[in-house]
């Protein structure tokens, strides 16, 4: 009769599992990327590559290094993990018995009659433990002591809910870890487009401000040709038209220069110190190095997003379990070990040695489907946390396929436009030699300059663009998050 007893027994304490078991979901997009090529699988792996390695730029550096030591909102997040540990540190104290020490004395005067003034009163130990007998005083004065440790409602966790709610809090601390890696993956990227931004502006202005200085030169000419009668009225207007194109334009540059500027200090959260190292221009700063897409599954153990979707899900899931234990009996047990007297010199004896134990039962009867609802809540949100990560997964893919169009098609477009701007400028140069030879009117002088300039702020936009797709590509894949330390519990 005993041993199954004890079976059973030992089957409660191990306790049930309700919450569903935590499986990946099929990932919803392709098996492969497009515009990967064959260098989709060639390469070095983006999460083994610090960004220190990849970005080539020290000045870039030392702004990054200014954003991870000063941003605020990454701040935030770091105080948020520390918020989660702590969560998760009060959850998993549930776990254990909660041992509490107790001492007190008492000493008053009862009315005759009441049981207290007769020395027939109970002290009460620590965690609810019966006392010893009062002694009267003189003139009705009672003296109670006691001492003593007890154990107070500990839930034996037959049905799993309490290393449920401490399951669920572990996985939102490590959801918060992988919420602060993945924004600080962000802050990067948001750093080195805007550095990326202000460095295209920096080129843009001086090739504008070159530009302005040789149609100045220009329009002084045709002035002096104009006064001397060797061309008309219209091509010194021309002349002005030209030059005044310029001038917008690098008004207009500098305007996107200062508010740049103003988003990358706030990014580095104030004034960087000076001096700064020096810059590198936009064609030096093209990585050589060959990044290696993969396959979409490899995202799912590299990218912090879509690791902390599934620690997300890991939470619903045994949210879920807490929800349907709250169908089963839940038992509690208090306990107490102290001593009683009536007199403080020989508290701690034998005699006034006091103990008690007793479990406690709850059995929800009728509730008027509140827990049904709370399981209805449990299973919609782990639906939802489902279609979340779904959605990281699709979201990374489209990110990496991005990325790697951009890697394919923008090198050409930079070889292209390089080679377009060569042209424009032996066009230029060809118009101003055929109209000082009288050959053409300065209107095909103005096309031609219009044209060069335009091509070669094209091309210092398109190299910019090149060099923010690889980083694009870099953070995409999960960039040196191999080589992060990864937190897997809390303490």
């Amino acid at each position: 009769m005993h041993k199954p007893l004890s079976v059973l027994l030992v089957g409660l304490l191990a306790g049930c599992q309700f919450a569903p078991t935590h499986e990946r979901p099929a990932s919803p997009t392709a098996p492969r990327y497009p515009h990967a090529l064959d260098a989709g699988t060639a390469g070095i792996a983006p999460a083994s590559i610090g960004w220190r390695e990849f970005l080539l730029d020290p000045r870039l550096h030392a702004f990054i290094d200014l954003a991870l030591e000063r941003n605020r909102d990454l701040q935030v997040a770091v105080e948020r993990i520390e918020e989660a540990r702590g969560q998760f540190r009060v959850q998993n104290a549930d776990r254990y018995p909660n041992l509490g020490l107790n001492a007190d004395a008492t000493r008053g005067r009862f009315p005759a009659g009441t049981g207290a003034s007769t020395g027939t009163g109970a002290a009460v130990g620590a965690g609810g433990a019966p006392g010893g007998s009062a002694a009267a005083a003189g003139d009705g004065v009672i003296e109670r002591y006691s001492l003593g440790i007890g154990v107070s409602a500990f839930e034996l966790d037959f049905w799993g809910r309490v290393r449920n709610l401490s399951e669920a809090a572990r996985a939102q601390y490590l959801a918060t870890v992988e919420a602060q890696r993945a924004f600080r993956l962000s802050l990067i990227a948001d750093v080195s487009a805007t550095y990326l931004a202000v460095r295209e502006a920096d080129q843009r202005i001086a090739l504008a401000e070159a530009t302005v200085r040789s149609r100045r030169d220009g329009l002084r000419i045709a002035q002096v040709r104009f006064d001397a009668g060797i061309t008309s009225a219209l091509d010194y207007n021309q002349a002005q038209a030209l030059l005044t194109q310029a001038a917008t334009e690098l008004a207009a540059l500098r305007l996107t220069h200062a508010q740049q500027q103003n988003f990358l200090t706030q990014l580095i959260g104030g004034e960087p110190p000076a001096p700064l190292p020096v810059a590198e221009p936009l064609a030096r700063q093209v990585n050589p190095v060959t990044l290696a897409a993969g396959l979409p599954s490899e995202l799912l153990l590299v990218r912090p997003d879509i690791l902390a979707a599934e620690e997300q899900l890991r939470a619903a899931r045994a949210n879920i379990g807490v929800a349907r234990a709250a169908f089963f009996p839940q038992v509690s047990l208090t306990g107490s070990a102290g001593y009683a007297s009536s007199e403080l010199s020989n508290l701690i004896s034998s005699d006034n040695r006091t103990w008690s134990i007793g479990p406690s039962i709850s059995l929800p009867l009728f509730d008027f489907g509140r827990n049904r609802g709370n399981l209805t809540v449990a299973e919609a949100r782990e639906n939802i946390t489902i279609a979340e990560y779904e959605r990281a997964i699709e979201v990374a893919f489209r990110e990496v396929a991005d990325a790697l169009a951009g890697r394919r098609y923008l090198a050409e477009q930079v070889a292209a436009q390089r080679e377009n701007v060569a042209t424009l400028r032996r066009i230029a140069d060809l118009a101003q030699e055929r109209y000082a030879e009288g050959v053409v009117n300065y209107l095909e002088v103005l096309d031609a300059e219009r044209n060069r300039f335009d091509a070669e702020q094209a091309f210092i936009q398109v190299q910019r663009a090149q060099v923010q797709n690889l980083i694009e590509l870099y953070v995409a894949l999960g960039g040196g998050t191999a080589a992060e330390p990864r937190a897997t519990t809390a303490r």
